[in-house]
């Protein structure tokens, strides 16, 4: 009885270990990647992005008080980081873009409108061709795109 006993123990243990270990790896992993890219974009001090969120793939950084932006798409089709200087722009919108025939939305994108040129800094969000769980990614992804619309626009 107690072998049987200490034998389901250590199966249920190692069952219950082995997704914990990598769930711990993988965030390891992505929080050095993370910090790699905010010391490229601020090799001094990396500290100073005091506001960090993640979603979907997604990491989006700001540095409220330098009024630096950084957005860190994570997908594996299409790794990529992009950084904004805010003190450039005069103002942040989101771009939807959606399926003629439904409500579907296809893209989502940042639009930064910079200050003396006037040009328009489009940085693509939410894609649906790389989505995997589609729209109920596509609104997760939109509600925090909202967020950090405000985030942004209150340091812009």
């Amino acid at each position: 009885m107690d072998t049987s006993v200490t034998i389901i123990g250590i199966v249920i243990a190692i069952i219950v270990a082995i997704p914990v270990y990598f769930s711990a790896r993988t965030s390891a992993v992505n929080k050095a990647k993370i910090l790699d890219i905010k010391k490229r974009f601020n090799p001094n001090r990396p500290q100073d992005f005091d506001l960090t969120e993640s979603q979907s793939n997604k990491t989006l950084t700001i540095d409220q008080k330098n009024r630096k932006f950084i957005l860190m798409n994570f997908n594996p089709n299409q790794q990529e980081s992009i950084y904004v200087d805010l003190k450039t722009v005069s103002s942040c919108k989101l771009v939807l873009t959606s399926d003629s025939h439904s409500d579907t939305i296809l893209k989502i994108d940042f639009e930064f409108q910079e200050k003396e040129t006037s040009r328009k800094i489009v940085i693509p969000f939410y894609d649906f061709d790389d989505d995997r769980i589609k729209q109920i990614s596509a609104y997760q992804d939109h509600m925090f795109a909202k967020k950090w619309l405000k985030i942004i626009q209150d340091s812009i």
